[in-house]
């Protein structure tokens, strides 16, 4: 959510010096914001993948891969008509989602992994702290116009400081629904 939300201040603020222009950084954050979209999908076929691996079948998610692949080919073609630079990345991101899903799917069906029903009302839990984060986000992120004009040490601190209280108020409102940080590092029955 914060990668999505700060793309362009983190763009403005990384590299908006000499000829890398605020338009510049504008048509690469939404770049950016499409590649967030996938960042899970890409994390979850990492986790998921292995499932496979410890059974010696390495062929499922090859085949996976392969259909991901083509999808996202074909994706491309669809979404850099509409999109341009931007189409290119939502494929990405779309065609993670998409093998995520399929991994996911073959597991269940396999009977390898099923998930507790726990996990549901985790879920749901995690979209109070998620939903804080993002409105600390709005109400607090200056404008374009402020990181465009702002010094290069005055946007890091900035960008440093919404960073830091995104994170603070993500922690805080997550231990005040019950979920501590501890129970996630260690084993659990309940989830």
């Amino acid at each position: 959510i914060g990668l999505i939300w700060l793309a362009e201040p983190l763009l403005l603020t990384l590299f908006q010096y000499g000829e890398f222009s605020p338009k510049d950084a504008h048509s690469a954050s939404l770049s950016l914001m499409a590649y967030g979209l996938g960042l899970l999908p890409f994390i979850f076929i990492k986790v998921l993948a292995p499932g496979y691996y410890a059974r010696q079948d390495t062929k499922t998610p090859v085949k996976i891969g392969i259909i991901a692949m083509v999808t996202n080919m074909v994706l491309n073609i669809i979404l850099m008509m509409q999109f341009a630079h931007v189409g290119l990345a939502l494929a990405t991101a779309l065609s993670a989602m998409l093998n995520a899903g399929l991994l996911y799917r073959g597991l269940r069906k396999q009977g390898v992994y099923q998930p507790r029903k726990a996990w549901g009302s985790f879920m749901l839990k995690l979209l109070i702290p998620n939903a804080a984060l993002l409105l600390l986000l709005v109400f607090f992120t200056p404008d374009a116009n402020t990181w465009i004009t702002s010094s290069m040490w005055q946007r890091a601190g900035l960008l440093s400081a919404l960073i830091v209280a995104a994170m603070g108020v993500y922690f805080i409102v997550l231990s005040l629904i019950g979920i501590k940080i501890k129970q996630l590092l260690k084993p659990s029955t309940s989830y």
